[in-house]
């Protein structure tokens, strides 16, 4: 019979230990998120105010950056506040509102990556079609099949997690709510459970990632048909969705594709996982994107003239 629960709230270990190590830290990280903040803040608004970025592939980027800035949100700034607490704690309901929107978010990215890579095919590799098949309220239900699917997804999380006992450990070897190291703490067998996140959470990640690696590669093979110009202003496009499905999905892969066992090096990898990709999602995007630099600077421009007038 299992215990029930009497845990009412957990305590981080965190990523450092050293009060002038987490000062420095504090700095870094402080500074990776507002530069997260300002970089996917600056593309959300220039593709809604601009008017030059109406196309689909543009439409998705606004979304994937404000997904970016969400997911971020929901471990990073806890993240530096624990840096400075010598006891990091969080409630029960706490720590189940934050696993959930960790995981809302982050299936929300998989799956907007997801449909990113579809609307190239078809710009690729269907370009007569590509206006009717990617019309303006397509993409839309589009994005609301991605909310469902990720609040399902993220649902399923919590109620695997919320029906097991917590009745005596509560310091989490982590620094935010997941489901492994939670997982870790139930006084039950959690096997069947840790089954079940592989079959939600590792699958989800693994089926994403194949389905790119078929598209792109059937991009590719497209691509040996057009002209050089075409090859690479496809391959400029593409590189840069590729690098960024690279970023997310590899720590992904890793972590929620297993069983339920932890490493020390998950802290790293997931630190990885939340800050970093959303980070450099606006540079990858933006760097190697003309019409997007183009946008930037007409819009910015634009607003300091008037603000001078």
């Amino acid at each position: 019979m299992e215990e029930p629960s009497n845990v009412t709230e957990f305590v981080f270990l965190g990523i450092l230990q050293g009060w002038k190590t987490q000062r420095v830290a504090f700095g870094f990280f402080l500074m990776l998120y507002f530069l997260t903040i300002l970089g996917n803040l600056l593309i959300v608004v220039t593709v809604n105010f601009s008017g030059q970025l109406t196309s689909p592939m543009y439409f998705f980027l606004s979304y994937l950056s404000f997904v970016d800035i969400c997911y971020s949100s929901t471990t990073t700034p806890k993240m530096m506040t624990d840096l400075f607490i010598k006891k990091k704690t969080i409630s029960f309901n706490g720590c189940m509102i934050q696993l959930f929107a960790v995981h809302f978010f982050g299936c929300s990215e998989i799956f907007l990556l997801t449909v990113m890579a579809y609307d190239r095919y078809v710009a690729i590799c269907r370009p007569l079609h590509y206006t009717v098949i990617m019309n303006r309220s397509k993409c839309q239900i589009l994005v609301l099949i991605i909310w469902i699917g990720a609040f399902l997804h993220s649902i399923i999380q919590i109620v695997l997690t919320i029906q097991l006992p917590f009745c005596g450990p509560n310091v989490i070897d982590h620094y935010f709510c997941d489901i492994h190291p939670l997982l870790k703490l139930a006084c039950s067998d959690t096997y069947a459970v840790g089954l079940m996140v592989v079959a939600n959470s590792g699958m989800i990640s693994l089926i994403a990632f194949f389905c790119l690696v078929i598209s792109y590669s059937v991009i590719l093979f497209t691509l040996r048909t057009q002209s050089a110009e075409g090859r690479r202003k496809a391959l400029s496009t593409c590189g840069s969705h590729v690098v960024a499905v690279l970023l997310f999905f590899v720590p992904c892969i890793y972590m929620y594709i297993r069983p339920t066992t932890t490493f020390r090096a998950d802290k790293l990898v997931t630190l990885f996982n939340t800050v970093m990709p959303p980070m450099l999602n606006p540079l990858i995007y933006t760097l190697r994107n003309s019409e997007v630099k183009k946008a930037v600077r007409k819009l910015w421009t634009e607003k300091i003239i008037l603000r001078e007038k």
